[in-house]
């Protein structure tokens, strides 16, 4: 993903923006979907830390809003170079406090990963097919 977002800030040809803005989209989407069905009730269950996981799913209702505003958009509209770099700012925050607060607490937890990451991948394959 920060590597898709480095790409936009390069690009300059508006098609190619348009593409790309579409595509992180569509991946923060289906990202997004499997963490709130799968991976955020898991951990409901398993860790003594509701404020975390509520601040995860205010940081996916506030990216989601940037992404529904950003698909109505196209690169010519102002604004549109701002929200995608907003984004991916907002991305980068929620990876850093996922990797440095949620994780460790997860493998600290009574969680199966193993098995959640299999249901992970499924739910993703499913919903990246119907993306497609």
């Amino acid at each position: 993903m920060k590597t898709w977002f480095k790409q936009y800030e390069k690009l300059q040809n508006e098609t190619e923006k348009d593409a790309l803005a579409r595509k992180i989209c569509a991946a923060l989407t289906v990202h997004a979907k499997i963490e709130e069905e799968i991976f955020y009730p898991a951990l409901r269950k398993s860790i003594d830390d509701d404020e975390l996981l509520d601040e995860a799913e205010v940081e996916h209702a506030s990216a989601k809003q940037l992404i529904a505003e950003i698909l109505s958009m196209s690169p010519q509209d102002h604004l549109f170079d701002a929200k995608v770099k907003v984004l991916g700012e907002y991305v980068m925050h929620h990876v850093q406090e996922e990797e440095q607060e949620m994780f460790p607490e997860a493998r600290k937890s009574e969680v199966d990963l193993d098995a959640l990451g299999v249901k992970l991948s499924k739910r993703k394959a499913e919903l990246m097919k119907k993306a497609a």
